[in-house]
């Protein structure tokens, strides 16, 4: 789910970058800190904008740095279970496939991803089903349902399923779509 946060924060100026407007420095330290970090509560920050900082500062004895308060607005993506994603396979493996979606990336593991028993194929980086003769491959656009969401600053970790009714390659969904307007 992608969520608007107003954050209210501290930035440290550098003394190199005292003579620069302090709009524009404290909007480029935030996103070195903030974009593309997982942040336990607000999610995988996006992008940060709307920084007002207050040009009062304050300096630490020996620093040389000033220190301001700033409030500013970022955007994020919380990865929920049972929310439904479309995205592209990124990598096709022996034991699953790599779903990249938004920011971030999940993993459906072999037995989440179709009702047959899937072959892999090393050469050609593809998994296929025994009866249906489906085959899944890198570049794939994919509908899944996200069934497991564990996260922590550095690692995110992200379950999903395509074993569900109108989940899966969008062109297998197209299929069974046409089969139950035909019976």
């Amino acid at each position: 789910m992608y969520m608007l946060h107003r954050i209210r924060d501290v930035v440290r100026i550098t003394p190199d970058k005292l003579g620069s407007p302090l709009e524009e420095v404290a909007k480029e330290v935030l996103r070195e800190e903030y974009e593309y970090r997982y942040i336990p509560g607000i999610g995988w920050v996006l992008a940060i904008y709307n920084v007002k900082i207050s040009h009062i500062g304050k300096m630490i004895y020996g620093d040389g740095a000033s220190y301001h308060v700033v409030e500013f607005d970022a955007l994020s993506y919380i990865p929920e279970e049972r929310e439904v994603i479309e995205g592209e396979v990124t990598d096709v493996r022996n034991f699953g496939v790599f779903v990249r979606f938004g920011p971030v990336e999940g993993l459906a593991h072999i037995s989440q991803i179709m009702d047959d028993h899937l072959t892999y194929n090393p050469r050609q980086g593809t998994l296929m089903g025994e009866k249906t003769r489906r085959i899944i491959t890198i570049g794939d656009v994919v509908r899944a349902r996200i069934v497991s969401v564990s996260a922590s600053p550095s690692v995110m970790k992200i379950g999903l399923t395509m074993r569900q009714p109108f989940m899966g390659k969008l062109e297998w969904i197209k299929e069974d779509i046409e089969k139950l307007r035909g019976s």
